[in-house]
């Protein structure tokens, strides 16, 4: 018999990682990224596009993905894709939550948000909460039936 691994969906730890490029960017330019993509993926919600890259956000701001995620690393503490993820969870916990949306399933959910697929959704929601999507949605049920 094998032995089932005890993180589900595959879940590496983080590791950190010295990224020498971080010392390359002046702190006023760093403050200037920082400030504009605050703005592309919270203010603009750009984070609910399924194909929104780090690429893309470059482009956006005339820059180059090192300095993005540069500013992204030191800034946030995190890379580019858990930083998008990080906001589409938010999101979708508050919907799990909201009796307005109680109608919709945990895929639409997911899909609404911006996840490419239920697994990446799952994956992620259970990367930052701890438990599943079902499991918090049953939780935190604003309406019992």
């Amino acid at each position: 018999m094998t032995e089932k691994s005890s993180t589900p969906y595959n879940i590496r730890k983080k590791q950190e990682k010295n990224a020498a490029y971080r010392e390359l960017i002046r702190a006023e330019l760093a403050d200037e990224l920082y400030d504009k993509i605050l703005n592309i993926i919270v203010i603009e919600k750009r984070y609910r596009d399924k194909n929104f890259s780090a690429k893309e956000l470059s482009e956006e701001l005339n820059t180059n993905t090192r300095y993005i995620s540069a500013v992204i690393n030191s800034r946030f503490n995190t890379n580019f894709s858990c930083l998008i993820n990080e906001f589409r969870i938010k999101e979708a916990l508050h919907k799990m939550k909201d009796k307005r949306f109680a109608n919709m399933t945990i895929e639409e959910i997911g899909s609404e948000v911006g996840f490419a697929n239920r697994q990446s959704f799952y994956a992620s929601f259970y990367r930052i909460m701890g438990e599943t999507p079902n499991s918090y949605r049953k939780r935190n049920s604003t309406s019992k039936i």
